[in-house]
């Protein structure tokens, strides 16, 4: 670069240079430039209305240098200059007016000021009258924030309260008049509004490091006379990045414990430089990335301080310093930086691949820059296991289960979705070809959901070991059949026949399968052949809930019971209305336990014949290998009409207003969508996907579809599910027909391929079809 740009650049930067106090390699007093984005000339020097912030200054014990800052100070090094202004040219009043103001001494209480809101500032005096003495300013910049008022506060104090946030200070006015309230709150947001974006020096010199990143010698030249781009083991006094004065973007995280937005980033430093001395990064890592995931505009601030401190490191080689490269690894497989970061980011790994070629820290750039490139945003931090593996730039080890006894084990990155696991799962099994779609799904005893097919596993693995910890229950990733669109073209001696077999048990247990009571023990007896070969006394044999609906039992004992338990004239419920005494209620409960331990007596005896009765259905079967028991249950379950669709439970609402409604099943087949009440083989109606107009979510949790010149209503939790299965089952339908009519969402989301632009609620879980 010629020499007349080296010395522009050391006079347009030479201030930043100073910057060194604020972040703990200073102790004298200085102040550096908040400029607007507009606010250089073309000569590079800043004009009148640079704004001129100065930050809070240490001491070598680390206390405020300058103990009288107050007001004057503050107009002085924050507001517009007026250069030597006269009374009479004041800047212009918007609006004026008595308040209270909360002081705070040695107790709270409220004191009444006269308040003038200016173009640059909100000031309070003693009075109303000229000459009158100013008590404080709070200068307004893009940075500052208003508290709008509140009712609470009003049924607390009787008062209408705003707040209002500045650098320096924090005004809590009231008044007796809601309007009051409002116009000032109104007013000083209209100011703030106003005013232009600030940008910190760390900001700026990252524009001069993107303006001449092809020049290597004005970098280094930016980078020597610039220590607050360096690292450094002195404590950061202020953020890197601007940040609004008592932010209210994380309040919904207070339980947490979080303060504002720049004490949070100066802790999160304080945080980083622990990890050089710590015996274990692992929790301080994922305490970084929690608060990140939690504070969402803490993220670039944490690039840039990573950054700055593996830039010019004293010690680049050792175990702490890498520590910081191990966090950098972990950061760029959770989240993504803003635009302007991210570039910073990029040009800053090439420069220490270029400087270091063959070191760790190579490794690490190398690493993390792939890693930008396919990083989503995580919906959960990186679990324990995750982050060791990131930590030594590894895979980790992912167990899928699948239907029978089986599982495999993939290695997995931070990046892998569940759409590639399932098509390695597919290849892995030899199901390539089948005509049937495969989804996975989170599962355990008592409940499954099958994985968005965008959704990144590791954020699946996380889930499931915090669910696992509060529940104290087994869950696991399993690979199941999604959409059966050819049961007949399955092979009997294929896995996906034991896929077929397993789900459909499944059915049969959760008492989805219409079928009467001899049926339901033939079919637990054919599994018991399956599964365990020909009787035998000495085998152990499953409970009985792994054979049988256990609602069937439950059914065949409470219905006669509750005929005989309610006897004429209600004698409890006429106890309750003439207000029993302590010694009825005491009976009252006797009776129910009573009532409870002889159910209880009568599920075991129910329980007991019906498993002799499957035992001995059992016996029957000896001889039969597994491949004849497999074929002979699925024959009995294929009588049912609507055998290979999925059951969910919904709430019909019989009237167009909604306010009758009946519990029934929603059925979601290859070929249609079938309702039936719970419990019976027939279907009340059916409707093929030719004559469905359109479907969709209607709100919260009603799902909606059109058919026949019909709107039909159901109340669900399986919106998302029910949406997704349908989708996926038109998406076959018409790619086997080729072509097809237009059938449309209910939001309006063409069916089909899905566009780039649909919700995530339509994306299908398994591969494409």
């Amino acid at each position: 670069m010629p020499l007349q740009g080296v010395c522009w650049l050391l006079c347009c930067r030479q201030g930043f240079s100073l910057l060194g106090r604020d972040y703990g390699e200073k102790e004298e007093e200085e102040s550096f430039e908040l400029r607007n984005k507009d606010g250089l000339t073309p000569n590079g020097q800043s004009p009148a209305e640079v704004i001129h912030v100065s930050q809070p200054t240490r001491t070598a014990n680390g206390t405020n240098g300058v103990a009288a800052s107050g007001a004057a100070d503050e107009m002085k090094s924050l507001i517009l200059e007026k250069n030597k202004m006269g009374l009479e040219e004041e800047p212009e009043i918007l609006v004026k007016g008595w308040l209270l103001r909360e002081v705070r001494g040695n107790w709270i209480k409220q004191r009444r000021f006269w308040f003038v809101l200016s173009q640059d500032s909100l000031d309070y005096y003693s009075g109303p009258e000229k000459g009158a003495r100013r008590l404080g300013t709070l200068v307004l910049t893009s940075l500052c924030s208003v508290i709008w008022p509140d009712k609470q506060t009003f049924k607390e104090t009787g008062y209408w309260s705003i707040t209002v946030y500045g650098r320096k200070h924090c005004y809590r006015l009231y008044t007796k008049h809601f309007n009051e309230a409002v116009h000032w709150a109104c007013a000083i947001q209209k100011i703030i509004d106003t005013k232009a974006p600030v940008e910190t020096p760390t900001q700026l010199l990252i524009q001069d490091i993107e303006e001449n990143k092809f020049n290597p010698e004005v970098v280094e030249h930016i980078y020597q006379h610039n220590p607050i781009l360096k690292y450094t083991h002195g404590p950061l006094y202020a953020p890197l990045l601007p940040f609004p004065y008592g932010s209210l973007e994380h309040t919904y995280h207070h339980g947490k414990g979080y303060g504002s937005l720049n004490e949070e980033a100066v802790k999160l430093f304080n945080g980083l430089q622990q990890l050089e001395s710590a015996h274990d990064a692992v929790p301080i890592i994922q305490g970084v990335l929690q608060t990140c995931l939690d504070l969402r505009p803490l993220r670039d601030e944490v690039y840039c301080q990573l950054v700055k401190q593996t830039s010019h490191t004293p010690a680049p080689y050792t175990a702490a310093h890498l520590r910081y490269w191990q966090l950098l690894t972990c950061m760029s497989c959770t989240f993504l930086p803003g635009a302007a970061v991210l570039k910073y980011l990029r040009f800053h790994l090439k420069r220490i691949q270029n400087q270091s070629p063959e070191s760790e820290m190579d490794n690490y750039a190398s690493f993390i820059s792939e890693a930008l490139e396919k990083t989503k945003c995580r919906e959960c931090v990186p679990s324990w296991e995750e982050i060791q593996m990131l930590m030594s730039r590894q895979e980790m080890l992912c167990t899928v289960h699948y239907p029978g006894p089986g599982c495999c084990q993939l290695y997995i990155s931070s990046h892998t979705t569940a759409n590639e696991v399932v098509q390695r799962m597919q290849q892995r099994l030899g199901l390539k070809d089948s005509k049937n779609t495969f989804a996975l799904y989170e599962q355990n005893a008592l409940w499954e959901q099958p994985v968005s097919g965008g959704a990144l596993i590791a954020d699946i693995l996380t889930s499931i070991s915090s669910k696992e910890c509060e529940s104290k229950g087994q869950r696991k990733l399993c690979f199941k059949l999604y959409c059966l669109l050819d049961a007949d073209s399955i092979s009997v001696d294929s896995i996906e026949y034991l896929f077929l077999f397993e789900q459909c048990h499944e059915m049969v247990i959760r008492g989805q399968l219409p079928a009467c009571e001899e049926d339901l023990q033939t079919l637990a007896a054919l599994r018991l052949q399956a599964v365990m070969g020909d009787f035998s006394t000495h085998a152990p044999c499953p409970p009985l809930e792994h054979l049988f609906p256990g609602h069937l039992l439950e059914a065949r004992i409470l219905v006669p019971t509750c005929q005989v338990a309610v006897p004429t004239g209600c004698p409890a419920a006429q106890r309750l209305l003439a207000g029993a005494l302590w010694s009825h209620a005491a009976a009252a409960h006797k009776q129910k336990v009573e009532k409870d331990l002889r159910l209880r007596s009568r599920v075991k005896e129910e329980a007991a014949a019906v498993m002799g009765a499957i035992l001995e259905r059992w016996r029957g079967l000896a001889g039969s290998n597994c491949r004849d028991s497999m074929a002979a249950y699925l024959a009995i379950a294929r009588q049912w009409s609507g055998f290979g669709c999925t059951l969910y439970e919904v709430d019909f609402y019989i009237s167009s207003t909604g306010s009758f409604s009946q519990k029934l099943w929603l059925g979601v087949a290859a070929s249609s969508v079938s309702l039936y009440r719970q419990g019976e083989a027939e279907a009340l109606e059916s409707f093929p996907y030719g004559q469905i107009c359109s479907y969709g979510v209607s709100d919260s949790n009603t799902f909606k579809i059109s058919a026949g010149g019909r709107d039909m209503l159901f109340e669900t939790n399986k919106l998302s599910e029910i949406t997704q299965l349908m989708n996926a089952y038109f998406n076959a339908t018409r790619l086997q027909r080729g072509k097809g009519d237009t059938v449309k969402i209910h939001e309006g989301t063409p069916v089909g391929f899905r566009h780039p632009s649909a919700p995530a609620l339509l994306e299908l879980p398994s591969h494409p079809v």
